[in-house]
């Protein structure tokens, strides 16, 4: 920059004014909010770039949801917040908006659930008691759908299995749910081994299917033959078979369960495959029965009717059962004017075994064929075949349907084109004791009891005469007869007392008789060894004979 001239100066012309440049500047102050404002950009942008995606989830309460402060998690990691609650318009629920974090993306798939996580005491146990410290939280379980949505409903109560976990699932058809519910376990040998998961009523209403879930790696004892039960609570069964009390486990009374297995006549079993549908029992006897094949309806006409047979009472044929009563109706005979009881069973002829095979064939090639079971039917009949009702349980009075063979019955037959098939009856053994007894009692009504007792009553006159005479003149001449029957014993026991005469006497006759029979001993010995000496005499030089041995 030029110098500016001197004032003093007044020589020559002035020359241009003087610029000066100004410099910038910046204060130490104005670092600091320059440095916050970056980041402050940094984080927005962070935020922006690591923000999830932003969903509504419905549940029926807002109990335990705090904007800002409840979590969503999973497998208790955090993946999310509550962000607001809301009561929807129709005031039936709230609504929560939730913000997933970016790695949470997949909890947008359409199956995926949420429900909260609060304390509870349902039939799995109890849950969720963490959360009395740590607060309610609303739990997640990621589906598999590729579609992707912001709306969800959540669950009221958790889930039985979340999703990925190994096992398999079944269905099951019953006729009523029973006792039991979600989270009712599964047992397989009386161990627990899953729990239902889901249960619907069927479209038609005539019955339930239960969905099911086998926990890895007990779900590969679940078999193509695998059989299912009801194993709910105690079961109290009383009938003619007598009384039976059965149970799987203390928590199977309390919550109920299911109990599966195999029969022991399926070898070579295979696991089922997932998704398989079964049936599930009422009890454990009736799920591992044999296959029972196409049943066959008999109709059985008792003409007097009793008491103690009752619909589900079993029918043995040989003490097998192969079926069961499934109507008991009282009739009405116009003719006889009697009331007859109509029984009708339902058997199982395949339950027979390899019999009924060998017999059908007998007759027909078909053993499904229902003219040529009739035909073999009618032939039993012919050689006896009856049905009887006998007591199955004396201490219950439950009675049972027998059919057996009885030659000594009447001859019948059957007409193999008659429906429903009718069998021949007996009458029950109670009833045939009391027509016995009923006989008895006639004929001893029969009896003259007037005449009996009237010679009786002479008879009984006649001993007490007799008697009386006995007292007046028998017994005293017998008790003199008896008083010198004691006089004479005493004067023998005198006369043999020791040191008497007698006594010696009778000793040495007893000492003679000893001689004599010792010599007639001798004698006899000689002539079994001689006996011609009885001709000729016993030789002079003939040794004397042995002396006899001595008795001991």
């Amino acid at each position: 920059m030029s110098e500016r001239p001197s004032q003093g100066d007044g020589e020559g012309q002035p020359g241009p004014a003087a610029i000066r440049t100004r410099r910038w500047n910046i204060s130490l102050v104005w670092i600091v909010p320059i440095v916050a404002a970056l980041v402050g950009l940094s984080m927005i942008a962070n935020s922006y770039l690591s923000a999830g995606p932003t969903i509504t989830v419905d549940f029926r309460t807002g109990e335990g949801l705090v904007p800002n402060k409840t979590q969503v998690k999973y497998r208790n990691v955090t993946i999310g917040e509550v962000s607001s609650v809301e009561l929807s318009n129709d005031r039936s629920h709230v609504t929560a908006t939730v913000k997933l974090h970016k790695v949470a993306e997949s909890f947008t798939s359409r199956d995926t659930k949420f429900w909260v996580v609060r304390p509870r005491i349902g039939t799995g146990g109890v849950s969720g008691l963490d959360t009395l410290v740590s607060g309610d939280f609303i739990a997640a379980d990621a589906g598999a759908s590729k579609t992707r949505i912001r709306h969800f409903t959540g669950l009221e109560s958790p889930p039985a299995v979340t999703y990925g976990e190994p096992g398999k699932r079944f269905f099951l058809h019953a006729n009523d749910l029973g006792s039991l519910d979600v989270g009712s376990p599964i047992y397989y040998r009386k161990i627990p081994v899953g729990q239902v998961v889901s249960y619907a009523l069927d479209k038609n209403g005539k019955g339930v299917t239960l969905e099911i879930f086998v926990h890895a790696p007990n779900d590969m004892f679940v078999t193509d033959n695998s059989r299912f039960w009801n194993a709910s609570g105690v079961s109290l069964n009383v009938n003619a078979n007598g009384l039976s009390l059965n149970t799987e486990s203390l928590s199977s009374i309390l919550v109920g369960g299911v109990a599966f297995r195999a029969p022991d006549y399926s070898p070579g079993d295979q696991s089922a495959a997932e998704g398989n549908h079964y049936t599930l029992f009422n009890d454990q006897r009736s799920a591992l029965a044999p296959p029972s094949g196409r049943p066959q309806y008999l109709r059985l006409r008792f003409e007097r009717a009793f008491k103690g047979l009752s619909v589900g009472a079993p029918v043995e044929f040989q003490g097998l059962e192969i079926g069961k009563v499934v109507s008991v109706d009282l009739d009405f005979d116009a003719k006889k004017q009697t009331f007859p009881l109509i029984v009708g069973a339902m058997v199982y002829p395949q339950r027979m075994g390899r019999a009924q095979e060998k017999l059908i064939k007998s007759i027909a090639a078909n053993s499904d064929d229902e003219e040529a079971r009739a035909r073999l039917l009618a032939s039993f009949v012919e050689r006896g075949l009856r049905a009887q009702a006998r007591t199955g349980n004396l201490l219950t009075g439950q009675m049972l349907i027998t059919l057996d063979f009885h030659p000594e019955a009447p001859k019948m037959t059957l007409d193999p084109n008659q429906r429903p098939v009718t069998i021949p009856t007996l009458p029950a053994r109670a009833e045939r004791i009391q027509d016995q007894a009923q006989q008895l009692i006639s004929k001893f009504n029969e009896l003259p009891l007037d005449s009996i007792a009237r010679h009786l009553d002479a008879d009984l006159g006649e001993l007490q005469t007799l008697l009386r005479s006995i007292n007046g003149e028998v017994l005293p001449n017998v008790d003199g007869t008896l008083r010198e029957t004691q006089r004479t014993l005493g004067a023998a026991n005198a006369i043999m007392a020791e040191g008497s005469p007698s006594r010696a006497q009778l000793g040495d006759t007893l000492n003679e008789l000893e001689r004599t029979a010792r010599a007639l001993r001798e004698l006899t010995d000689y002539l079994n060894r001689h006996p011609e000496a009885l001709l000729r005499g016993r030789p002079r030089q003939a040794a004397p004979p042995a002396p006899p041995e001595q008795e001991r």
